[in-house]
């Protein structure tokens, strides 16, 4: 399996704009910019709120998977990912989740979401090497 997105840039890194695509397309060229990431006050994305939604969402999946395989059904879930950065780097991500689930002790809950945050997928992901390929086109 694999997944993919796309982005596009234009510009300087403080004037210029880009646009994202998932293959989904649930993100159609969806804008971000340096705005958007670093000031504000304009509508649009960023790769850290867009990491703290990948977490949010595969953490609170593999919480769900947990509890089904004890046979136990959420009624809800809701998690909150806070990733923190300094000006250079991603120091961490938080996540805080809100569970209601019948049957289920909060000791038990607490060790399945512990569980889930050192296993999901993102959470595994973060801590890899990363590779890239280039090509460049010139007119």
């Amino acid at each position: 399996m694999q997944r993919t997105a796309k982005a596009h840039w234009s510009g300087s890194i403080k004037e210029g704009k880009g646009e994202l695509t998932t293959q989904s397309e649930i993100l159609n060229k969806t804008n971000y910019s340096f705005k958007t990431r670093f000031v504000g006050g304009e509508k649009g994305t960023n790769p850290e709120e867009l990491l703290a939604a990948a977490h949010a969402g595969c953490f609170t999946m593999a919480v769900s998977y947990a509890l089904t395989e004890k046979g136990l059904v959420a009624i809800e879930l809701d998690t909150q990912a806070t990733v923190s950065m300094d000006s250079a780097s991603i120091t961490g991500v938080h996540l805080s989740i809100t569970g209601n689930v019948p049957g289920l002790s909060h000791q038990e809950f607490e060790a399945i979401t512990k569980e889930a945050e050192r296993n999901c997928l993102i959470s595994k992901v973060l801590s890899v090497s990363v590779s890239s390929s280039a090509i460049l086109v010139s007119e």
